[in-house]
């Protein structure tokens, strides 16, 4: 069995992005690791580009059509078999080492569920900026933004099972991660970040001003929920509006000179 589970979905992503980001999985110096990728109903061929291409390298699995984010992780982990589950998405990059040194840090630390790392921030033109988060991450850290780098964290998979996974309802599109982890935490799990940066995460500069509006209610009542759970009120209630009232999130990263 594994001791790693990296799961991955792909949806109609550009060849270069993909093989850039599965050749850092690959590359890695861990490598007691399965590698789950699903295709959510890609229609560019991404699928029978990932088959001829990894065929022997990962475990490809698909879902009958297009059916988002959510129930694409939750596919995945439905056939995980590793302790640790690490995530990766189709146009990032991991540093060659980060599985290592977050493996490390969960073994040598056992009392810890999850375990994300700094990032750089970059775009088709290169790297622009950078994430530093705190080394400890505690609820309040939730109010301002989400303080964990999705596609950066590895954590146990029993984590993740007590709280049923990702949940795959309408509010939680476009902020899945941010309801699990909100959860997890109100679960009891603790999490850390490693001070170092293990992992470059793609951004659109705009990207964050074009949010449909539909995907920032998507948040005002995921921060709702994860607030009451965390019990965060009543300051919660002013920062459940950000959302809505903020059209540029300044504190998504340290831009660099």
């Amino acid at each position: 069995m594994p001791k790693v589970s990296v799961i991955m979905g792909v949806y109609n992503t550009p060849k270069e992005y993909l093989k850039k980001a599965i050749d850092s999985i690959i590359n890695q110096t861990f490598n007691d690791y399965e590698f789950i990728i699903c295709d959510d109903g890609s229609t560019d061929g991404c699928f029978d580009y990932i088959k001829k291409m990894y065929g022997e390298n990962v475990i490809l699995i698909c879902n009958s059509k297009n059916k988002g984010l959510t129930y694409t992780l939750n596919h995945c982990l439905s056939i995980a078999k590793g302790k640790y589950i690490a995530r990766m998405d189709a146009d990032d990059f991991s540093h060659c080492d980060r599985i290592e040194k977050q493996v490390k840090f969960l073994e040598e630390n056992e009392e810890i569920g999850l375990v994300n790392c700094n990032i750089n921030i970059f775009d088709d033109n290169g790297i622009y900026g950078e994430r530093i988060n705190n080394y400890i991450i505690k609820k309040e850290d939730f109010l301002k933004n989400n303080p964990i780098i999705h596609p950066a964290v590895l954590f146990k998979k029993s984590e993740i099972d007590k709280v049923s996974g990702y949940r795959d309802i309408p509010m939680t599109v476009r902020n899945e991660d941010y309801d699990l982890f909100m959860r997890m935490m109100a679960n009891g799990t603790k999490m850390r970040t490693i001070q170092e940066k293990l992992f470059d995460f793609r951004e659109d500069k705009e990207s964050y001003k074009r949010r449909k509006y539909r995907y920032r209610i998507n948040e005002f009542n995921v921060r709702k929920y994860g607030y009451k759970i965390l019990k965060m009120y009543p300051i919660g209630y002013i920062f459940m509006l950000k959302p809505i009232i903020v059209r540029n999130d300044s504190c998504m990263f340290i831009k660099k000179d």
